[in-house]
């Protein structure tokens, strides 16, 4: 009898590895890394999704999805891929997933898009956010297939938009505005930070992973100053537009950010102080009685800084001139501010008013994201996301982080829907700096690692 059961299992085990690793493509089973070589092939710039979004929406068709359309034009591609049909009413459990990736940056001859290297898969997409899609669906696509014979208590939805890198008009916002109620979302889960002892550097007993529940609100200004003067070069007038613009933006980004320690930041220093020894131990997990020790050092580490301050980011300056001996009149700057959740923008935005100290600088808010609630650590969903991760990284710590950068996460929080971001694989430094980069790429095991962390949670919620 023992045999019997021990047998048993092993058929289970092999009956589980063989359809987490494949699905249905064109009538023949393929797995994650060719139906991704595939996509990453198909390229979906922001605006440009449907091809990719087709090319997605007829996998989840001929693997059984129920499909809810929310837009099918470049822009606005949107769909819904579904365990159940929406019109079920079940609370949903929706993976949020964007089409649109970023241009690539420069030209590598060495790899082409979709190339399969030492089990390595290149190309823009790869981890954001066609890679991680694909561990989403996977683990989707199995639960539905496994247990169709038995209702569950939750819907599982694959939500695919459009415009995510740009946070334009269409995609999440429209899907929000026209569909919200039909999605019925319970708890949405995104990208976000993936381990986070790769980025921050250091020895670590154990690894350390960052689920996002709150984010930096984005808040955008266009600073203009015109003032007429001569205009030749010649003569250097006591006051124009550039001069004055560039001593404005020096006092601002000159001025040291005020530092600000919070329940939600902290978190991330008593998280790495587990793995210290000593009086370093005892300053990070205890941050409020160590502030004057701490902040020098946080000072140096500008990835744990921008977590605890309000950044100013000069992105651009203009005078609309490339004359030598021309001055011209006007001058325009753009500054990507990043706002802790508490903040309150108008203080923000007189502090730099003050600071710019140029009353003739026209400031106008081009972004300005509404402030949203953390979403709750101790809920359900976060407990079975962590022990999803734990499944597989047993010695590992998880905790909730606040994230500098937003997301499509942020539109469904702004709404009170709990939201946590992660990516729950040990992506190395190489594999995160090559987001948004040259030769984006992810090595092919953590792609399968990725949908069995997805799937293990569904389970978990669904008490499987």
């Amino acid at each position: 009898m023992r045999t019997i059961t021990l047998i048993f299992l092993l058929f289970a085990q092999w009956c589980f590895s063989q359809s987490i690793e494949t699905i249905d493509h064109h009538g023949t089973k393929t797995s994650i890394e060719h139906l991704l070589q595939q996509y990453i092939q198909i390229n979906s710039l922001s605006g440009e999704e449907k091809e990719a979004g087709d090319f997605l929406k007829k996998i989840c068709k001929e693997n059984g999805l129920y499909i809810s359309d929310f837009g099918n034009t470049n822009g606005n591609y949107n769909f819904a891929a579904s365990a159940y049909p929406l019109d079920s009413n079940k609370p949903n459990i929706v993976f949020l997933h964007h089409l649109d990736v970023v241009p690539e940056t420069g030209t590598n001859n060495s790899v082409y898009p979709g190339q399969i290297k030492d089990d390595i898969i290149f190309g823009r997409g790869a981890i954001d956010n066609k890679g991680v899609g694909l561990m989403q669906l996977f683990s989707i696509i199995h639960t539905a297939k496994s247990h169709s014979d038995n209702e569950q208590n939750y819907n599982i939805t694959f939500l695919a938009v459009s415009c995510e890198e740009t946070q334009c008009e269409g995609g999440v916002s429209y899907v929000i505005d026209n569909h919200l109620n039909e999605l019925n979302p319970a708890v949405i889960i995104g990208e976000g930070p993936s381990e986070l002892t790769a980025i921050i550097g250091g020895e670590f007993k154990n690894s350390i992973f960052g689920v996002s529940v709150a984010h930096k609100r984005p808040f955008w200004l266009r600073l203009e100053l015109e003032v007429e003067t001569i205009g030749h070069g010649s003569i250097t007038p006591i006051s124009y537009a550039n001069r004055d613009m560039v001593e404005a933006l020096d006092k601002l980004t000159k001025k040291k950010a005020k530092i600000y320690f919070t329940d939600l930041n902290t978190g991330i220093l008593k998280g790495l102080g587990y793995h210290k020894k000593g009086f370093e131990k005892l300053a990070l997990t205890n941050p409020n009685l160590f502030k004057s020790l701490l902040t020098p050092k946080l000072r140096k580490q500008p990835e744990l800084l921008a977590l605890f301050t309000n950044t100013i980011t000069l992105t651009n300056i203009s005078s609309n001139n490339e004359i030598h001996n021309i001055i011209p009149t006007k001058t325009v700057a753009l500054l990507d501010c990043r706002l802790l959740p508490e903040t309150d923008e108008k203080e923000f935005l007189k502090m730099t008013k003050q600071l710019l100290d140029n009353d003739d600088i026209k400031i106008t808010v081009v972004k300005n994201m509404p402030r949203t609630i953390p979403s709750d650590p101790d809920s359900q969903y976060f407990k079975k996301y962590k022990e999803a991760i734990k499944k597989y990284n047993p010695t590992s710590e998880i905790i909730p982080i606040l994230v500098p950068n937003v997301n499509d996460l942020g539109a469904f929080r702004a709404k009170g829907i709990p939201s946590y971001g992660s990516i729950p694989v040990h992506l190395t430094r190489y594999e995160l700096e090559s987001i948004h980069n040259l030769n984006e790429h992810i090595s092919i095991p953590l792609l399968y690692d990725g949908a069995k962390t997805y799937l293990n949670f569904i389970e978990r919620m669904q008490g499987i």
